[in-house]
């Protein structure tokens, strides 16, 4: 059964909105809404301004006539307009002077206050840190365009805001497909258009935090950078501090530190305000400012010392800090950003108790040692967030920079093994040993893939030939997986992995050839024959009456009828991919593939398939029977 937070995205998603009409994808987007629904009504045409006469020579006033109510002209030129009941007005009393010496602060006053407090005060805080002609537009905010993989510009224009900002909300981050991170995290990060109703900065500031929740800080930060700093808003300059951190790059948060001032008052923003200050030069003020967070006891005191080693860095800082440790009981994202930029080595048990988080920035974090990295590097591979050629890249240098005896340079020496051992056999044990180490064996196959493609195609074990389909597979190598289609038997495990993941229209397989792999699966409640029917039937490739007969003989209904399966079907029929996209994350979502339920694999897989991702619904059917 799904979980319930898992069930609680799919009803802010779906079942709130399940009203709203979704738009064609394309680049000049029309509106599926009924009449007067959507759109405002037109404005009425304002009047045709008068003719403005043409200039003339000035004319003299001609004589008053005395008449009442009419102004008597005055000899200084100024006129004084009657009032009823006959009696002048008479002039306004003039406006109190102001005391400006009395609205100064004391200098009690001027002691205490911070540097962005002062600059505010003496009116000396840019409004802007970017020339008008050099600012950028936010018709489209992101990345990649479509021609650099991303999906269409427009394709979210005309949808509705609340259901866009319903989906990427109800999303919490972690998802059971790799494959299904992958596609999300491309679409995040594409240059599209805000929806109907949604400012871009909020779309952006959206956007960026649900990165940060998939732990793509890297994307999350290139994102917020997209939007011009004067232009964030609080959600957006709260989401790229967090993405800034978890990559380590503190000074990046000077220009919104700079420009947004007082807008926060947290005790991390004013230790960040001290940072920047003695980055600008004013290292005394800094100094100050640090130590007056250090005594108020608004910050923990391990955290304002490591602001101040860190402003004390610059180059007029010349001050040295101790960083101690003792009495520190967890790890937070602030402490470990100010470590690891200042190369300050954090304890071993904190780092042991932290949650995955850590372990996930570690791994794409350039200045840690290496057996750090590669101590989440699976995990990171296994969710998507690190390629197969990024592993390849870090046990290459775990190979060169790892101490001898160390687990980072055995695991390094098993995968040069699965590449260059002198015969097939020592290759295939090699690669046996890497898939049987530890927890995150799809991680450790995403390292293998381009080991297990340059495998030579023979006759091998049931197993084994799964095992290197799955790896080929893991980062996308279906043509190399193709070459092993006369080796496998049909109906085996193998078999079912190139069934889904074979490319082009003729892929459809006969009912025999599934009815032997579904006498045969020995997993669990028979999940994967269940899954592979899942994908089969989504990527067309079963018969519809062979699919109803082996629903019923597995159990399973794939036509479910969801608000969240409305809608995504809704999406397809209508192309539009980026919607499609965000939709099948939202029903992703959760910590593993028991997670996903044969119909919401079904639906995920139709509706990517019909929208022209059927690559990405290929590979993600084909890690559904690898890990499902």
């Amino acid at each position: 059964m799904p979980s319930r937070r898992w069930l609680t995205g799919v009803a802010a998603g779906a079942l709130l909105f399940a009203g709203s009409t979704l738009v064609v994808a394309q680049e000049a987007p029309e509106s599926l809404l009924p009449p007067g629904f959507g759109d405002p009504p037109a404005p009425t045409p304002a009047p045709a301004p008068a003719p403005t006469p043409s200039p003339a020579q000035p004319s003299r006033p001609a004589p008053s006539t005395g008449s009442p109510g009419t102004p008597a002209p005055d000899p200084s030129g100024a006129v004084v307009q009657p009032i009823p009941g006959g009696q002048e007005a008479r002039p306004a009393p003039p406006a109190p002077s102001r005391d400006i010496l009395a609205e100064l602060p004391t200098l009690e006053e001027l002691e205490n206050l911070s540097t962005d407090e002062l600059d505010e005060l003496l009116g000396l805080r840019p409004q802007y840190d970017i020339p008008p002609a050099a600012r950028r537009p936010l018709t489209r905010v992101g990345v990649i365009g479509p021609q650099e993989g991303g999906v269409p510009s427009q394709s979210l224009a005309n949808q509705p805001g609340t259901l866009v900002a319903a989906v990427l909300d109800g999303m919490d981050g972690q998802f059971v497909s790799r494959w299904g991170h992958i596609l999300l995290r491309r679409a995040l990060t594409s240059r599209l258009a805000a929806p109907e109703g949604m400012e871009p900065v909020v779309f952006a500031a959206k956007r960026t935090a649900l990165l940060n929740r998939m732990n793509e800080f890297a994307a999350a930060r290139s994102l917020a950078q997209s939007v011009d700093t004067g232009e964030w808003n609080r959600s957006l300059t709260d989401a790229a501090v967090n993405a800034y951190l978890a990559t380590s790059d503190i000074l990046g948060i000077c220009p919104a530190v700079n420009l947004q001032g007082t807008e926060r008052e947290d005790a991390q923003w004013r230790m960040l305000q001290g940072i920047c200050t003695s980055f600008a030069g004013e290292s005394a003020r800094a100094a100050s400012d640090l130590n007056r967070v250090l005594r108020s006891g608004s910050a923990e005191r391990i955290d304002a010392l490591l602001a101040q080693r860190f402003a004390g860095a610059s180059a007029r800082g010349r001050r040295a800090v101790n960083i101690e440790w003792q009495g520190v009981e967890e790890l937070t994202p602030w402490r470990f950003a100010l470590a690891n930029a200042l190369g300050e080595e954090v304890p071993e048990e904190l780092v042991e108790s932290a949650p995955a988080y850590y372990r996930l920035i570690a791994a794409t974090a350039p200045m840690l040692p290496i057996a750090q990295r590669l101590d989440g590097a699976p995990e990171a591979a296994e969710r998507g967030i690190l390629s197969s050629s990024a592993m390849v890249d870090l046990y290459s240098q775990a190979y060169v920079f790892a101490e001898q005896d160390s687990d980072a340079l055995q695991s390094a020496e098993a995968l040069r093994a699965a590449y260059v051992a002198p015969s097939p056999a020592q290759k295939l044990e090699a690669l046996r040993a890497i898939w049987s180490e530890g927890e995150t064996r799809y991680g450790k196959m995403v390292s293998t893939a381009f080991a297990s493609a340059r495998y030579p195609v023979t006759s091998v074990e049931s197993a084994d030939a799964f095992s290197l389909l799955a790896s080929m597979l893991s980062a996308g190598l279906d043509r190399n997986a193709l070459a092993w289609e006369n080796q496998v038997e049909e109906g085996s495990a193998a078999w079912a992995l190139l069934a889904v993941a074979r490319p082009g229209e003729g892929g459809s397989v006969s009912s025999g050839d599934f009815d032997s792999f579904v006498d045969d699966d020995d997993s669990s409640g028979q999940r994967k024959a269940k899954l592979a029917l899942a994908g089969l039937a989504g990527l067309g490739r079963l018969q519809g009456g062979t699919i109803s007969d082996f629903e019923e003989r597995l159990s399973v209904n794939l036509q479910k009828n969801s608000k969240w399966a409305q809608t995504i079907r809704r999406a397809a029929e209508v192309r539009n991919p980026t919607m499609v996209v965000l939709l099948a994350g939202l029903g992703m979502q959760g910590d593993s593939w028991a997670r996903m339920t044969p119909a919401h694999l079904f639906e995920i897989v139709r509706s990517l398939d019909a929208v022209g991702l059927g690559a990405e619904a290929r590979m993600i059917a084909a890690e559904a029977i690898a890990r499902g």
